[in-house]
């Protein structure tokens, strides 16, 4: 037992050293930029003790009520079979195994939600490299005037390498982001003990007072400098959708071992620093340490940044899968780039439109501060919708009484409404970007599902249930022709569009016909007990049905190979895959939405083939093209 015991413990670790890289690179390079930007730019309060005080305060408080107590206490509890990010919490709440009872309109809503909430993700997504980079080479001026036009030319090259580097893999680097991130939490924490010492007086920030003095007393530019002390809980949301891939107790472990008292640490060394030397401001992060150490930390703090944009990028990447086999977004081509763990994925289209839109921004927007202003508005958006969802959660699935939601669940989402109230000021500035972007993912997300929704509906009214095909066949005989021939299928219950077509003009079907049927539960994992149904209809015809989460890939060929039908005569190798392709026609009729008809029919053109998608041998797949009006 105590043997088993040190061997959890030591995994456990082990899983808690590795999350530093993957889960805590966003909310671990928010000490670049994020106390200066309170006392620099445009919102900037006036630099005094009492004031670095309060601010510290509010850092200090922030922490411990967004990330230690909701994220890590209560929100990692909502958990999805293990998966976390805002789309598992809305498949929790939309899967029917829950019997959840929702009015169409509340449904409809919390729909809603959730798909705007993943939307902001990937205005997020473009944020985080530009603005942590760019951060960490603003150094570069500190230690020489020299550089001053060469950090934006620098940002960019180092993003279009890391962008470029995605089609390896992260595995082989992926090893190396937990040590990296220990050495720059370790960094943090010594930097930021060495001017405490200095001016132990700054301490006093961790009496809640200073932050309700703070509050209190300056109720104007307080509120508006909320906006940038939300800049150092930006990483909440990666807690959350990482937890899947290490569990919710390393991360745990992570982040109350080591992680917050590094940060704590450091921002009241930060704070220390402008006591002494106001004048330090300009850059506070890279004055605390002298000049013989700089450029080592620039080189450190380059590190950092792109390990938290490695992580967003990734995040992008887990996003879109799932919104595929969710089916709010349309098939793309998704690489695997690990034999060994099945979420290392790459997709090319997600990664370039990303790189391009960041590249945008780093020239659009030139620093840190700029970037600022841009920065926190998608998160702080994110993080309400969070909180809302998490109330259904409650309420339905784990039966809170209102008094608990009220005392509980009630004041983080005022939280949440001050942080995003004082991020709205930050619009104009620059925080239409991420919105703008969440908006028009949000309106192909949305079009892609409705579109999808409307031809399946077609398909079912103009094509006859299976069950009446198959005995109209039967009553009906036509000719066979020896082989075996796999149809596709959209639903169990229909006959395969790809069928009737060949019918139609063949005249003839093949003596052992395969339906397949893939069904995408709202659940992560299927396991392999679980994972096919098999069924003989009768007269040679056959019935799959593969079911897959919305973490996994699908590949239909190796699920085919694993299935037991011991009456074929016909090897699977032998067989024909004939898939669908329907070509979508909108209506002539004009209306108010037909430019969505014509974006779905945009999005339905150029998605990814079904047999790339499903990892059908090319070489044994015959298309059969039909129209479909909707």
């Amino acid at each position: 037992m105590n043997q088993y015991f040190k061997g959890h413990l030591s995994h456990k670790m082990f899983l808690a050293l590795t999350a530093l890289g993957i889960v805590y690179g966003d909310i671990g390079t928010s000490p670049l930029y994020a106390l200066r930007e309170c006392f620099w730019g445009p919102h900037a309060v006036p630099l005094n003790n009492a004031n670095i005080l309060g601010i510290l305060s509010l850092i200090f408080w922030s922490l411990v009520f967004v990330i230690s107590v909701k994220y890590l206490v209560i929100v990692c509890k909502a958990d999805n079979r293990g998966e976390g990010g805002i789309l598992a919490l809305l498949a929790l709440l939309v899967d029917p195994s829950e019997k959840f009872t929702f009015s169409p309109w509340k449904k409809k809503a919390i729909i809603w939600m959730g798909i705007f909430g993943a939307a902001l993700l990937y205005g997020d997504g473009m944020l985080t490299p530009a603005i942590s980079i760019i951060g960490a080479l603003e150094g570069l001026k500190v230690a020489t005037a020299s550089f001053d036009n060469y950090v934006v030319p620098l940002a960019a090259t180092i993003i279009f390498g890391l962008f470029y580097l995605q089609h390896f893999g992260t595995h082989r680097v992926g090893s190396l982001f937990g040590p990296v991130m220990g050495v720059w939490f370790s960094t943090l924490a010594i930097s930021g003990v060495y001017w405490i010492v200095k001016e132990p007086t700054v301490l006093f920030a961790l009496n809640p007072w200073y932050a309700f003095s703070f509050a209190w007393f300056n109720p104007g530019y307080g509120f508006v400098v909320l906006g940038a002390i939300f800049l150092v809980v930006t990483g909440g949301e990666a807690l959350y959708a990482d937890m899947g891939h290490f569990g919710a107790g390393p991360i745990k472990l992570a982040w109350f071992g080591f992680v917050f008292p590094s940060l704590i640490i450091h921002y009241m060394g930060q704070g220390a620093l402008l006591i002494q030397n106001p004048l330090a401001i300009e850059n506070p992060f890279f004055n605390m340490v002298p000049e013989s150490l700089l450029y080592p930390l620039i080189g450190l703090s380059v590190m950092a940044s792109i390990i938290a944009s490695q992580a967003i990028i990734s995040g992008v990447f887990s996003l879109t899968q799932q919104a595929i086999h969710l089916g709010y977004l349309p098939r793309m081509k998704v690489l695997h780039t690990s034999k060994s763990e099945r979420g290392q994925i790459y997709l090319p289209t997600a990664n370039w439109l990303l790189f391009l839109a960041t590249i945008w921004i780093v020239f659009e927007f030139q620093s840190s501060t700029n970037l600022a202003g841009a920065y926190g508005i998608a998160v702080a958006t994110t993080m309400v919708i969070t909180t809302l969802l998490l109330y259904f959660v409650a309420s339905r699935k784990w039966k809170w009484s209102l008094f608990s939601i009220a005392i509980i669940l009630i004041p983080f989402f005022a939280i949440d409404m001050v942080f995003l109230v004082s991020n709205m000021l930050k619009i104009v500035a620059g925080g239409w970007v991420p919105l703008s972007v969440a908006l028009f993912i949000f309106i192909l997300m949305t079009t892609w599902k409705r579109g999808q929704d409307l031809l399946r509906n077609t398909l079912e009214y103009e094509i006859p249930a299976l069950e009446d095909f198959l005995q109209d066949l039967k009553e009906h005989p036509v000719s066979r022709i020896p082989g075996l021939a796999v149809y596709m299928s959209r639903s169990v219950f229909s006959t395969p569009p790809a069928l009737m077509t060949n019918l139609e003009h063949l005249k003839v079907v093949h003596d052992e016909i395969i339906i397949v049927t893939i069904i995408n539960l709202e659940i992560p994992y299927v396991g392999e007990q679980e994972k096919h149904f098999v069924q003989s209809l009768g007269n040679g015809f056959y019935r799959v049905v593969i079911k897959y989460g919305f973490m996994e890939r699908p590949s239909v060929w190796t699920e085919l190979n694993k299935v037991k039908l011991e009456e074929l005569t016909h090897p699977l190798a032998d067989a024909t895959f004939f898939l669908g392709h329907q070509t979508v026609v909108k209506t002539d009729t004009k209306t108010r939405f037909t430019w969505r008809e014509k974006l779905f029919e945009w999005m339905y053109r150029n998605a990814q083939g079904a047999y790339t998608y499903f990892e059908i041998p090319p070489n044994q797949v015959m298309e059969v093209g039909s129209k479909m009006v909707i």
